[in-house]
């Protein structure tokens, strides 16, 4: 059902360099990249028409800021790469919003880590079921 997340930066280079980085742990890549005419617009995924993750400067010419209560969710194939995935998060200058670990009702098996990226962008990433 989706077909791709945007987040708004400030810095296109940095957040490029930012999930450039990041999404080595999942094997996503570089799908699509504009210059600044369209305010940068990077799009990252697995391919085309699976779910991709955008970062680009607002369309308005406003400061970007994060919305309360908005949250990008990263599923991933196993617990490990959601250890993973916030470990890198946190090396590439993102913050904790809360380390990885099971979340309630335990036996749901949802195991999640959230962190913020560097424009302070929310993200999540989880994995229902899986041990390991």
């Amino acid at each position: 059902m989706i077909g791709y997340v945007t987040l708004g930066v400030e810095d296109v280079g940095r957040a490029r360099a930012f999930y450039d980085a990041l999404f080595t742990v999942t094997g996503a890549k570089r799908l699509m990249e504009f210059g600044e005419v369209l305010g940068g617009f990077t799009m990252w995924g697995t391919g085309m028409g699976q779910p991709s993750v955008v970062i680009t400067k607002p369309f308005d010419q406003k400061a970007p800021h994060p919305g309360n209560g908005n949250m990008v969710a990263l599923v991933m194939d196993t617990r490990a790469r959601v250890d993973a995935m916030h470990a890198k998060a946190l090396e590439l200058g993102g913050s904790c919003e809360g380390p990885p670990g099971i979340r309630p009702p335990e036996e749901m098996g949802f195991y999640a880590a959230y962190f913020r990226d560097p424009d302070g962008n929310k993200l999540c990433t989880f994995n229902v079921g899986a041990s390991s």
